[in-house]
């Protein structure tokens, strides 16, 4: 009997330290969707943020990236994190988060020199409304530098549309191609080039980063670079599964993803400018910047219109908040 115990005993012990060895090795895997391509400078910050969450985490947490949209489409992001589709996505403007749907894409001149300060702003004044509908702000795609417009044939004014065809990412966006005397359409991103190219759309309003990965110069090679937008498309995370994580994990996630925001900003604004000028010379595109006093005019013809839906759906309290947050990084 005393050896059988023996034997029970030493088995339990085993067991024991078997668990106790698994639990050390295993991971907590996050599974990131977003709709950029391989060839999108920020497929390299993903991969960036990615290696830098190992690495602060010791392992304990592994971060997969899925591109081009391979795990949900464009406007499922809360749809696919709530669920568990995805554990962290680009989040659309989605009516479940009123505020940052208006916000996210908005007319205003601003400054990037702190673009990160700026976004990390932004960010804490959408996180309770977020915390809402269990999400949890955790870093921005850079998408402030670059969204533009572009069309077939040259065009002289972008405020005279003169009924030209536009794609156009929400009804916001619709009102400002409306109010120029334009058409809007709806264009799924994946959809855009074959839009484009069968003539469904006239002009593509777009992220220069999206719509140079995916070769649109080739059917729209003009662009009109008018600086319209702050812009801020949230990357976040299922809330359940954040608070899941330990303490230290969680410090070492939002870490790694202000750490990435830094390392990419520079990176991303070089290649974004690379990939106009090769545009330009090598694919007979052309891009034309507007005037300062055009600028100013275009905002002020849509501002007015936007910003009773911001109020409307952030309150008034903090739609005011987050316009002082840009009046304090204006040019």
């Amino acid at each position: 009997m005393k050896i059988q115990m023996k034997t029970t005993t030493a088995l339990a012990a085993a067991m024991v330290a078997g668990l106790s060895a698994g639990a050390a090795s295993a991971e907590t895997t996050l599974r990131l969707s977003t709709y950029v391509n391989e060839a999108d400078i920020r497929y390299e910050g993903f991969t960036h943020f990615a290696d830098l969450v190992a690495e602060k985490t010791g392992g304990s947490v592994k971060v997969e990236v899925f591109p081009s949209a391979t795990l949900h489409g464009w406007s499922e992001g809360v749809d696919a994190v709530q669920g568990g589709v995805s554990d962290i996505s680009w989040i659309n403007a989605d009516n479940r988060l009123p505020c940052y749907a208006v916000t996210s894409l908005y007319p205003s001149e601003v400054s990037l020199k702190d673009q990160t300060g700026l976004d990390a702003a932004y960010a804490d004044l959408i996180r309770d409304e977020a915390a809402n509908v269990e999400l949890v702000p955790l870093f921005n795609s850079n998408y402030s530098y670059d969204q533009e417009w572009w069309f077939e044939e040259p065009i002289e004014n972008i405020g005279k549309l003169d009924g030209k065809l536009v794609r156009s990412i929400g009804p916001l966006v619709s009102m400002m191609i409306e109010t120029w005397g334009g058409e809007p359409v709806f264009v799924a991103p994946k959809e855009v080039f074959q839009s484009a190219e069968r003539g469904v759309v006239d002009g593509i309003n777009m992220g220069v980063a999206t719509y140079s990965s995916w070769k649109l110069w080739t059917v729209m090679p003009y662009m009109v670079n008018a600086n319209l937008f702050y812009g801020n498309i949230q990357y976040m995370m299922n809330k359940n599964k954040f608070d899941s994580l330990t303490a230290d994990e969680q410090k070492a996630l939002t870490m790694a993803a202000a750490e990435t925001e830094k390392w990419l900003q520079p990176r991303y604004e070089a290649w974004v400018d690379q990939q106009v000028g090769n545009a330009v010379m090598q694919g007979g595109g052309a891009a034309v910047s507007v005037s300062d006093e055009q600028r100013a005019s275009l905002i002020a013809s849509v501002k007015p219109k936007w910003d009773e839906t911001v109020n409307k759906a952030c309150g008034q309290d903090m739609a005011d908040k987050f316009r002082s947050i840009l009046e304090s990084h204006a040019p």
